[in-house]
């Protein structure tokens, strides 16, 4: 019979009787201790085998009876088989029922079993009556063992696939939780943090230290120069970190990390940890539990990748722990932070008390709200477009004056423009908080705002590139690279892509041209300029200066913290061999000069070369901004990527720091009457939403203080006789080459700091007048009016274009004789005869005239000294030679050194074909000139266009009379000489 025990209670051996019994015995700690029997309740064995008794099937299953408990010192060994009594009969071998008591098998020992203590259950109460009671208990004990074999395979399933799971999730890279926390920049791109919160374990060069791994830092051009663009580890070193200190416990979430700026190497990190500290001795390397965290970094050198950490550590210091890189170990950096909140307030901590909208803000969202703002103040705003974008998005602007939409007299055009660049945001933002601040402090009767808006026409353009804004709004404010964003749709430069009207000036003044010829404000664009590779933005933006009458303006840009003036291009100097070389310098001077004069005279030159007619004017602009800025002019600390580049002022001469051709404010000074500058507001071209209110407190007072530069210096209307306006008449200001027109109403606003001018108003067809004019320190510009009278130069213009802008030829009729005929009496014949008579006198002095002035060449030619002759022109009946004047040929308008010397007929010649005029740009002279004979006036003039050997020179031919002679005496006579093949 086969016999299936229980599993035994725990603390209970097993162990097997003679009669081949099993018995179980209570195990105790210790050696030879005596269990003394507990009462307790019967367990579930106990029940059963009650039961089994009760209802007689203890005879199937004999029970199980437990091991009475040993005594000590008495043996455990089993004992062997129990020999049968003496009185019983003794059987051999032989015999049929004998049975030899030895064991055929070897002697066993009891061996100890330990069972896994279960869980017991307590089975439900079964109705016995429903059940074949004869096989209950054994089935019973098998489906027990059957659970507990599957509980216990389950259970190593699970923890199977638990191990299993966890050495996957240990062996990738852990993915960041969505719910991150989010936190601002700590301020390494931005400045924010000083150069002495950074440290690293070794540097290559003195141009890569730890200062320089801030990211979007600029090299200087030069791989070896002092301005490197990273952080660049010594490769001799075996540990390497870069450090940052942030002066107090912060929540770090996250790092920002970039390649090295180079336009020829490819140097960033790969992989690298991030450690922790508090005191900067112990350091904790962020890890997952069960290893260290290790971050991918760069791909290139010039995409930022960012980082986040699942959870925020709070410590003081950080470290960047490269492991791999590409190329030398180049690294820069931004940090993840938020401060921990405090109980204690901070003296310089900001808290706007503007109800303003701090946030970036994408074209859609920018429309919604200039829509807003002209809702809640639709009697001083109104929104209007200069254009489109290459994409086909419209560059809208908004106007604030008190009578929006139409130009007042007397009232100055003010501008300011920003997004010229699309991943320069800040200014964006700067003119949306204007927007908005103007028109809630004019409803709140601010005085200051008011007196601009009802005596300034003011013009917001907050994004002039609204294609690339949406490119950099969507990576993000840190996540966008130093170019991203920069360019237009068709890869324009917007602010560089204006024509180059310097040159044609410049080329013109060392020509002599201007402003007889070129004049030195409104100077045309070049032909077919349109035509070509301009975008369209940039010919939306012309269109726009070219309606709008602007007095003043301002570009907002990023990168940089400064205030940038014109010129924005450097003027080339003149080139060796040049009239102008020659000037008032002995032969073999430029020989003679050694390196340190030349170096000394560049350098007093050098302004001179880069400055405007208005430098002072604009110098003042640039400080007016600067010095009400709260921190542009705090550079002891260095600007954003070199040194202080201001001089501790927070203004610089854009030529002599980034030059570049046809720049913005170039354009508007020489092609309107607008001066421009460009404001570059601090480091971070694309700050974090965080840092809004701070940027705008830094710059409220500077927006508003250069409005009201637009009231300095004159203004006034120009009018004729009869009190009409009198448009695009030129202002001139003695001392100052460059003009400045009226507009459409006549009216007129030039910007002069204070003193005492001399002002001259000039207009088509009438007489100039001269005023002085007095600007003084008060705020508001001083009145100076004009009223011009009206000339016969509409006439002269009319005669000329009746002979098709051709040489005229006038003959004036002899005076009557006494006793003719007044009536006209003579004859035709006779009258033929005269005129012929006349025009044969007036040939003869011609050539009596080139005669003496190639005798006079001759002369000097072979001598330096003249001599005296007596001789004399033969004397005529027709008029008196008059003798050769030294007056100078050019008017008193054009300088001339003091140690002037005459040059020769060969340098003049050589100079011609020197300095060929700018190509694609026509000029036109005329020269008209009056001679009276008698009580008549005749005009005669000669027009020279298209020669550029002839330097588009006129050359004064005679008038009908033939006292006009004398008129030629103002010509130098290496000039007559030059062009006697024209007169002949």
């Amino acid at each position: 019979m086969i016999v299936i025990a229980a599993s035994p209670p725990s603390g209970f051996l097993v162990s097997e009787t003679k009669d081949g019994t099993t018995q179980m015995r209570k195990t105790t700690g210790r050696k030879d201790e005596v269990v003394e029997p507990v009462a307790k309740r019967p367990t579930l064995e106990e029940e059963e085998e009650k039961l089994l008794i009760e209802l007689g099937w203890d005879r199937l299953i004999p029970p199980v009876t437990p091991k009475e408990p040993q005594e000590p010192g008495q043996d455990r060994r089993p004992s062997g088989p129990t020999p049968p009594s003496a009185g019983s009969k003794t059987l051999t071998e032989h015999d049929q029922d004998y049975w030899d008591a030895k064991p055929d098998r070897e002697r066993t020992t009891t061996e100890v079993i330990m069972y896994v203590p279960e869980e017991t259950t307590v089975p439900p109460m079964p109705w016995y009556e429903e059940y074949d009671y004869a096989d209950l208990a054994a089935k019973k004990l098998e489906e027990e063992a059957e659970k507990a074999r599957k509980e216990k395979e389950e259970k190593v399933e699970r923890l199977r696939k638990m191990w299993e799971e966890e050495e996957e999730e240990r062996l990738r890279q852990i993915p960041l939780h969505a719910e991150s926390k989010k936190c601002p920049p700590l301020g390494l791109e931005s400045h924010r943090v000083d150069d002495d919160q950074l440290l690293a374990s070794s540097q290559s060069h003195h141009g890569f230290s730890a200062q320089r791994g801030r990211l979007n830092m600029q090299s200087s051009g030069d791989d070896d120069g002092v301005y490197g663009g990273a952080w660049c580890a010594e490769p001799e070193e075996n540990n390497h970190w870069f450090e940052v200190d942030a002066r107090r416990e912060v929540e770090f979430t996250g790092v920002i990390v970039q390649g090295r700026n180079s336009d020829t190497v490819e140097d960033f990190v790969s992989t690298f940890h991030v450690s922790f500290s508090n005191d900067s001795r112990d350091w904790t390397v962020l890890h997952d539990g069960y290893a260290e965290w290790l971050f991918y970094g760069n791909v290139d050198r010039d995409t930022p990748v960012m980082v986040q950490f699942d959870w925020p550590i709070v410590a003081r210091y950080i470290r960047i722990l490269p492991q791999s890189w590409n190329g030398s170990l180049c690294l820069r950096a931004e940090v993840m932070a938020c401060q921990l909140p405090s109980s204690f307030r901070s003296e310089n901590e900001v808290h706007p008390t503007d109800d303003l909208d701090y946030r970036h803000h994408n074209y859609k969202d920018m429309r919604q709200m200039m829509k807003v703002i002209n809702e809640e103040c639709p009697n001083i705003t109104r929104i209007y477009n200069i254009g489109k974008s290459s994409a086909g998005l419209k560059m809208y602007a908004m106007e604030i004056s008190d009578n929006p939409g139409e130009h007042q007299t007397g009232e100055p055009e003010f501008r300011y423009t920003a997004g010229l660049h699309g991943n320069e945001a800040l200014g964006r933002e700067l003119l949306l908080l204007l927007m908005q601040f103007m028109c809630k402090e004019y409803n709140d009767d601010n005085p200051r705002v008011r007196r601009l808006v009802e005596g300034v026409r003011i013009h917001l353009v907050p994004s002039l590139n609204p294609d690339a804004y949406e490119l950099a709004y969507e990576m993000g404010s840190e996540m966008g690279n130093w170019g991203l964003g920069h360019w237009t749709e068709e890869g324009y430069d917007i602010f560089q892509n204006f024509p180059d009207l310097n040159s044609v000036l410049w080329g013109a003044e060392d020509r002599g041209w201007v402003p007889r010829i070129v004049p030195n404000h409104h100077i045309p664009l070049p032909e077919n300029f349109l035509n070509g590779s301009v975008a369209l933005e940039t010919k939306a933006v012309i269109n726009w200066m070219e309606r709008t009458p602007f007095v003043l303006g301002a570009n907002l840009q990023g990168g940089e913290k400064v205030v940038a003036y014109p010129f924005d291009m450097q003027r080339p100097p003149r080139a060796a061999g040049t009239l102008g070389s020659r000037r008032g310098s002995r032969p073999g001077m430029d020989h003679e000069m050694n390196e340190e004069t030349w170096a000394r005279m560049q350098r007093q030159n050098g302004d001179a070369l880069r400055e405007t007619a208005d430098d002072t004017m604009f110098r003042w602009l640039a400080m007016s901004y600067a010095h009400s800025h709260l921190t542009m002019t705090e550079t002891q600390r260095g600007s954003c990527h070199t040194d202080d580049i201001s001089g501790g002022q927070g203004i610089i001469n854009r030529a002599s720091w980034k030059p570049v051709v046809g720049s913005m404010n170039d354009f508007s000074y020489l092609h309107t009457n607008c001066f421009e500058l460009s404001v570059f507001l601090g480091c971070d071209k694309f700050p974090h939403e965080s840092e809004l209110p701070l940027e705008w407190e830094n710059n409220r007072e500077a927006l508003l203080s250069f409005i009201e530069q637009v009231h300095r210096g004159i203004k006034g209307i120009v009018r004729d006789m009869e009190g009409n306006p009198l448009a695009n008449a030129t202002i001139s200001v003695e001392g100052i080459k460059h003009d400045v027109k009226t507009a459409a109403a006549g009216d007129y606003w030039r910007l002069l700091n204070p003193g005492e001018y001399r002002v001259m108003a000039r207009a088509e067809g009438h007489t100039p007048q001269t005023r002085l004019c007095m600007v003084g320190y008060d705020s508001g510009a001083t009145p100076c009016s004009f009223t011009l009278a009206k000339s016969n130069w509409d006439r002269i213009k009319q005669i000329m274009d009746l002979h098709g802008k051709r040489p005229i030829r006038l003959v004036t009729k002899a005076p009557p004789q006494a006793g003719s005929d007044i009536s006209g009496g003579a004859t035709d014949t006779g009258g033929r005869a005269a005129d012929s008579q006349n025009a044969k006198n007036l040939r003869r002095l011609r050539l009596m005239r080139l005669r003496r002035l190639r005798r006079l060449r001759a002369n000097l030619s072979t001598t330096t000294t003249v001599a005296t002759t007596t001789t004399t022109p033969a004397p005529t009946t027709t008029a008196e030679l008059v003798t050769e004047s030294t007056t100078s040929w050019y008017d008193s308008w054009f300088p001339v050194e003091s140690s002037y010397t005459e040059p020769t007929q060969a340098e003049i010649l050589t100079e011609i074909q020197e300095s060929e005029p700018t190509q694609d740009y026509i000029f036109d002279y005329k020269a008209v000139f009056l001679c009276r004979s008698g009580s008549q006036s005749h005009a005669n003039g000669i027009i020279y266009s298209g020669k550029p050997t002839l330097r588009y020179l006129a050359l004064l031919l005679c008038c009908g009379s033939i006292r006009a002679i004398s008129t030629l005496s103002r010509l130098k006579y290496q000039l007559t000489s030059l062009f006697r093949h024209e007169i002949k």
